[in-house]
């Protein structure tokens, strides 16, 4: 009997040291942290166009260590900022999370000037310089979804910590989330980094500190703009925002002490630099390289502190690295290439839409029936307008689509006359497609491809609107003539890298469509947490290894064990002899 005792202590002893190692769970702190790293205005070509640039442990950690998609686009049209970080977050598109564009008009809340899409007037903004304005504060009410940092903050009970950075206020709150402990941003005069009493009533001492420190006064030096009274434009758009940025964000991790709770924490890290640069000069400028450089050598050095501050180094790190969206040429570039990349008069198009609409609805008068300060891809009724005169929505929105043709074909330019009959004829601004907010809400597209992305650009804020389609490579012109823009469906807006690293990922390049909505999906599953509310991803199951492949530096405590949210308090609990 003894003997048979001891012979099934061996084999359970051996069963237990030859059990394969815990796949990831938030619970166990499986990894001890997730950042999510988004590249405000990156296209996903930059990877492999500049890659004989990079050094280090910066990009080539997902280049070379990580699993590489760089067939990754986004499947909707409306490619702006607040839209992409929003995807990223809830792994849903406009017609899942509802946010459409960086700003709408909402004439219940402002019948001045369209509000932004995390503007919100119940809260104020905190640590602001003295004489600053306080109100309106931000907050993720607009955002109609959770998000895979809420989803995480859910299941652990808020035992895991989730925070937001970015120079750009709708670019670290979106994509954290409704639940997050906090999201920061900068003032854009000083730079000092601020938040929302959505978040807290006043900043945390590490905040406080890293404000009131050097490092302000250092990137303006570094950014040739000392004392600067306009921090966000003249040294967002440099390199030196870029490691004052990341420095931030490292402040943060130690301050938060994220990656050192029983639960998994998270960071959603966007940075900013490269779209203030690259609205002004454009994706194939020397000075675009020499940005997306430095973000290298900046990585390299976030990686590597990292790996010196987190338990376990990134060994116990996950790393999804993508972007919001991508940029346009240069129209003026484009068309010396022979593209017709002409340039929309916004304001010429604004006016020939009134002189319209007054001809057909009040012959004699100016009515201002579409609302001022518009963008496209979504141009705004004046809904109260209309109504005065009698006109439903939908009699509204098809009397714009229809003069939107004519309107397109009066901003045309004459040709030369004096150019040879051999040359080229300027580039001449033409509407591809149009859509009523009616249209899109009852689903009427095209059975296409083409008709899924415009579906899923569908939104309910911005009132009474029409969506706008120029012909690829056309945009608004920019105050010099020499900007670009982004916020269409063509491949060069959509078209953004996706790589993750992490002990659950395959190294190597994965070809094939993906999209930025299979993040969350990814590492909802991996972490074992419910996808976001409207998520739409796919899990990319084929850059992963095997459950039992996948080891961590340090295992949780308890091996073998779901260690829960709940399992953690009773065990406190009961240590201070307080559990009932």
């Amino acid at each position: 009997m003894l003997r048979r005792f001891a012979a099934s202590l061996v084999a359970c002893s051996l069963a237990i040291a030859s059990a394969p190692p815990l796949h990831a769970e938030a619970y166990d702190a499986h990894p001890k942290l997730v950042v999510i790293l988004v590249l405000d205005q990156f296209r996903a070509d930059y990877l492999e166009r500049y890659r004989t640039d990079f050094k280090g442990k910066g990009f080539n950690l997902f280049l070379e260590h990580g699993a590489d998609f760089p067939d990754c686009y986004y499947k909707y049209a409306n490619t702006e900022t607040a839209p992409g970080h929003s995807t990223i977050g809830t792994g849903a598109y406009t017609d899942g999370h509802g946010i459409g564009s960086n700003e709408w008009w909402d004439l219940k809340r402002n019948k001045e000037r369209p509000i932004t899409s995390v503007e919100d007037e119940r809260y104020a903004l905190v640590g602001v310089p003295q004489g600053g304005k306080t109100s309106p504060g931000s907050s993720p009410r607009n955002l109609l979804a959770s998000t895979v940092g809420d989803e995480l903050r859910l299941d652990t009970g808020g035992d895991s910590l989730v925070y937001g950075v970015s120079l750009k206020d709708r670019a670290s709150i979106l994509p954290a989330g409704a639940t997050a402990n906090g999201a920061f941003w900068i003032d854009q005069t000083s730079g000092r980094f601020i938040t929302s009493s959505y978040y807290m009533q006043q900043l945390p001492d590490y905040v406080q500190a890293f404000d009131d420190g050097p490092r302000i006064a250092q990137a303006e030096q570094e950014a040739g703009v000392p004392n600067t009274k306009n921090f966000y434009n003249e040294v967002g758009g440099t390199p030196a925002a870029v490691s004052y940025e990341i420095d931030f964000a490292e402040a943060l991790i130690t301050g938060a002490q994220l990656g050192k709770h029983e639960t998994t924490d998270m960071l959603t890290l966007s940075i900013s630099s490269t779209d203030i640069l690259g609205h002004r000069v454009g994706p194939d400028s020397d000075e675009q390289r020499q940005m997306v450089d430095a973000v290298d050598t900046d990585l390299d050095g976030f990686f590597t502190w990292l790996d010196k501050n987190v338990e376990g180094g990134l060994g116990n790190v996950w790393i999804a690295l993508t972007a919001d969206h991508g940029i346009a040429p240069v129209p003026l570039n484009a068309a010396r290439m022979g593209l017709n990349a002409a340039t929309i008069d916004m304001k010429k198009l604004t006016d020939d839409l009134n002189f319209s609409l007054n001809q057909k609805f009040s012959p004699g008068e100016k009515v201002e029936y579409m609302l001022s300060h518009q963008s496209l891809p979504y141009l705004a009724l004046n809904q109260p307008a209309f109504e005065r005169a009698g006109i439903n929505e939908q009699e509204a929105e098809t009397a714009v689509q229809n003069f939107l043709q004519p309107a397109f074909e009066g901003m045309a330019k004459p040709a030369d006359s004096n150019a040879p009959s051999m040359g080229k004829l300027p580039p001449q601004p033409h509407l591809f497609r149009s859509y009523t907010r009616q249209q899109m809400a009852e689903g009427l597209y095209p059975s296409t491809p083409f008709g899924e992305i415009l579906g899923n650009s569908y939104t309910p804020n911005g009132g009474w609107y029409v969506m706008v389609v120029p012909q690829a490579f056309q945009m608004a012109a920019s105050a010099t003539g020499t900007g670009t823009n982004h916020y269409t469906p063509y491949s060069y807006d959509r078209h953004v890298p996706l790589a993750l690293y992490g002990a659950p990922f395959n190294p190597g390049i994965y070809h094939g469509r993906v999209e930025p909505v299979d993040i969350a999906a990814t590492f909802a599953s991996l972490l074992g947490l419910n996808q976001p509310s409207a998520s739409v991803g796919h899990i990319l199951t084929q850059a992963m290894k095997p459950d039992s492949a996948v080891t961590y530096p340090k295992p949780a405590p308890e091996r073998g064990r779901r260690t829960t949210h709940t399992t953690v308090r009773k065990k406190a609990a009961a240590a201070s002899g307080t559990q009932k």
